[in-house]
């Protein structure tokens, strides 16, 4: 089998948001995706990995995922160079499941349980859905209409929200109620008045249900050490399960310092790339549970890496997903076959809503848990109208 076609497709519409097909002389097309910054991926998947990767055996991932990361400016990064060879790597993971029949969790190594405990992280209908990545003046709150606008959901009554979700078999959600007041002051610092409202919402939850509700708190990266440690204290008497990114990913010793200042966990970070700058965080205890995301940090191949780094220091594994529809259905193919996974990020305005305007099928999430995907590869595919959207913009480089 040989590549013979690397084809990406975006769209206007949907525009954080490019797929990668690869084509082969066999007729199997693998599926990958990535997310942010679309055009800038799709002209490094063309202008230099193309040449890499048209003509070669599609079956050696290993190899090829080596080829596409050895470029100078491809080190340890979620950058352009990262997010082209993630979304190639999962697609040849597709391609391996479709070539052999399985489903990609079994490529992995097969089931590590029947069912995942999901949490859901609440954005509403538009957020990231297109455009920007973080509007935190808006955070597109009413661009789409449902019954999960949940973004306003936290923002408004946290306590309603969480009885919804209970009612619905979710016991996990995620919430950043800190990052308007970051927005404002640059992250250097938060006023009282800025800390009683941002911490409304964790005493509705806490008064609404109680303790059958488990709270994660994403910060976004967006603290200095000093600030980010205030919260973190103010927030201890609500029983957060983790606080996620609370300064920048870049220092392990500042993290560690936090991790040392709190006994609330601390997760990292879906802004890391590569196994490298986890190896840092884990040597220096700075993280207690282990989050990738696989569009971002190298695809499925160093994704699986990484989950064995955590499981090598008694850390869990927690896959990220507040992105695009094939790159859910790839971390939950990561999430079943890995033996540490705690718990799989969902968000259900996603899985409800756009995703459904663009790929064939969508993980199944029933009573709180995720099942496993059916059928070969990853399970699922564009639909046959995303190829005749008048927005659609593809490019192919052929063998």
């Amino acid at each position: 089998m040989r590549i013979t076609a690397l084809e990406t497709l975006r769209t206007e519409e949907f525009s954080n948001v490019l797929w990668v097909r690869i084509h082969t002389d066999q007729g199997t097309i693998g599926l990958g995706e990535t997310f942010y910054g679309a055009g800038a991926v799709e002209a490094h998947i063309h202008d230099t990995l193309a040449g890499r990767l048209l003509g070669q055996d599609p079956l050696r991932i290993e190899a090829l995922n080596r080829v596409m990361t050895d470029l100078p400016m491809a080190q340890a990064s979620t950058g352009v160079e990262y997010r082209a060879a993630s979304a190639i790597d999962i697609a040849l993971w597709d391609l391996f499941g479709k070539a052999c029949g399985q489903p990609v969790y079994q490529m992995l190594g097969g089931l590590a349980a029947e069912k995942l405990r999901v949490y859901n992280t609440c954005a509403g209908y538009g957020y990231v859905r297109s455009h920007n990545i973080r509007p935190v003046d808006t955070w597109n709150i009413g661009a789409g209409e449902g019954p999960y606008e949940d973004l306003a959901g936290f923002m408004t009554d946290a306590g309603a929200l969480a009885e919804n979700l209970l009612e619905s078999g979710i016991s996990a959600m995620k919430i950043w109620p800190f990052d308007p007041p970051a927005q404002e002051n640059r992250g250097l610092f938060i006023t009282t008045e800025q800390m009683k409202k941002a911490i409304e919402p964790f005493e509705k939850i806490r008064k609404a249900v109680g303790d059958k509700m488990e709270i994660m708190v994403e910060f976004h990266s967006l603290w200095n050490l000093p600030t980010a440690k205030k919260i973190a204290r103010a927030l201890e008497p609500y029983s957060p399960t983790w606080y996620e990114d609370p300064i920048r990913m870049n220092s392990p010793q500042a993290l560690a310092e936090y991790a040392a200042a709190t006994d609330v966990w601390v997760c990292a970070s879906e802004t890391l790339g590569s196994r490298f700058p986890y190896k840092d965080m884990l040597d220096r205890n700075a993280t207690h549970v282990v989050m990738v995301d696989l569009c971002w940090t190298g695809g499925l191949t160093e994704g699986r890496k990484i989950a064995s780094l955590a499981d090598t220091y008694h850390r869990p594994f927690a896959p990220h997903d507040c992105t695009g529809p094939v790159g859910f259905a790839a971390a939950v193919h990561a999430s079943f076959s890995q033996p540490n996974t705690l718990i799989q990020e969902s968000v259900r305005a996603f899985y409800t809503g756009w995703y459904k305007e663009l790929v064939t099928v969508v993980p199944t999430i029933k009573d709180g848990y995720a099942l496993p995907m059916e059928g070969p590869g990853l399970g699922t595919d564009l639909l046959p109208e995303v190829y005749k959207r008048p927005d659609l913009i593809c490019r192919r480089s052929e063998l």
